[in-house]
């Protein structure tokens, strides 16, 4: 197979020959018309009755305990962190191979990351490793503390992300963080649709953070959603990322220091709507995947596949290339023909902010940098929506 034989399946796919995105949104049903009622109520900031609608609409979904919906993503994951109690020295362990924003919202606390390799099975944070790297530099204090050797800093979570909406293999990190007293944060920004033995990702962690921009599988515009495991903590979430106000008559009164990060009515009008989709989405992106899958049989790039525990949404479709000349002579070939593919993220640790972070041995992580190639993985509108 050469690049042009991809380049044409591409196209062949998307029945296009214009500009094939990366990822793009989907509009079908009440999107105008929802967004077009906050307008005309006036209500298009933070509140109006559609913000609670779409909060229900992902309660339903995932079946969490309790969604509390937000600006974006970022400050989904700055909020699950907050509220987990992580705060300035804490070591928080996560992935080197991730979004800059897992990392961003941890320094953002005042924390640090601490990178472990992924696992190639699920291209997100490896139970195994992450174990290996505890039993050789962390230990638990008489207090219940998780403390890292060499520099007594406290370990506070852990937080995986679900890589391109692959379930990383949520029961072994539940079971870590039980043996070394550490709080569960996942970070499902790209998993919405995703599920890992039969129960959606995003609910096995005390809180877990959610991403609707409009590259993901649904769309607020800008917009996430803080997934919460006890309704305690739902409301503490909720009350901080409304500026921590309390009732009191026509006064501005709060407790606490808060954050303006509620999501505006308009955003979530949109989102309402592309919820009337989601089901359909997913079945569509299955089928995507599997005509990739179908087509890379046998040739010398490996199209990743969900592992055998996960159901996954394939948020973005992928394949493994045999090395980085190859991969980069496909990521060209596709881009200048308007078939828009892209690289891996840069590993977190080879970013200037991150570059002195601790860390455990990233072999796995190094090796798929320079080998993850995605491909235009929006769903195929000619596709049947029942």
């Amino acid at each position: 197979m050469n690049n042009q034989t991809l380049i044409n399946f591409i196209r062949e796919t998307y029945s296009s020959d214009d500009l094939i995105p990366l990822h793009e949104p989907t509009f079908l049903g009440n999107e105008k018309k929802y967004v077009s009622d906050t307008l005309d109520s006036t209500f298009v900031s933070s509140i109006g009755g559609y913000v609670g609608d779409f909060e229900r609409a992902i309660e339903d979904y995932t079946q969490c305990k309790k969604a509390v919906a937000v600006v974006n993503g970022t400050t989904a994951l700055y909020t699950a962190l907050y509220c987990a109690g992580i705060t300035r020295g804490d070591l928080v362990i996560t992935q080197a191979l991730t979004f800059v924003a897992t990392c961003n919202a941890i320094k953002q606390l005042g924390a640090e990351p601490v990178f472990i390799d992924v696992s190639s099975i699920s291209l997100g944070l490896c139970p195994l490793s992450t174990k290996a790297w505890l039993e050789d530099n962390a230990f638990v204090n008489e207090y219940g503390e998780c403390l890292h050797k060499k520099t007594n800093r406290k370990i506070k979570a852990i937080l995986p992300m679900h890589t391109f909406g692959h379930p990383v293999d949520l029961n072994e990190f539940v079971e870590i963080c039980e043996n070394w007293c550490l709080t569960l944060i996942e970070d499902a920004a790209e998993s919405l649709g995703s599920l890992y033995r039969g129960k959606h990702t995003g609910t096995f962690g005390k809180f877990s953070a959610i991403s609707f921009n409009g590259n993901k599988i649904i769309t607020t515009g800008g917009g996430g959603a803080v997934l919460c495991g006890e309704l305690i903590d739902a409301q503490k979430t909720k009350h901080i990322t409304t500026t921590a106000r309390i009732a009191d008559g026509y006064h501005f009164s709060h407790d606490e220091v808060g954050f303006n990060y509620r999501m505006p009515n308009i955003n979530a009008a949109l989102g309402c709507a592309q919820f009337e989709y989601l089901h359909h989405f997913v079945k569509q992106k299955w089928r995507l995947a599997s005509r990739y899958q179908a087509f890379f049989e046998g040739s010398i790039y490996d199209f990743f596949t969900e592992p055998d525990y996960a159901q996954s949404n394939y948020w973005l479709n992928t394949i493994i290339c045999p090395n980085i000349v190859s991969r980069d002579k496909l990521l060209k070939a596709t881009n200048d023909q308007k078939i828009l593919t892209r690289p891996v993220w840069r590993l977190m640790h080879h970013l200037p902010m991150f570059k002195d972070s601790i860390r455990g041995n990233l072999s796995v992580s190094e090796d798929l940098e320079g080998r993850l190639l995605n491909l235009p993985s929006t769903p195929v509108k000619g596709d049947s929506y029942a």
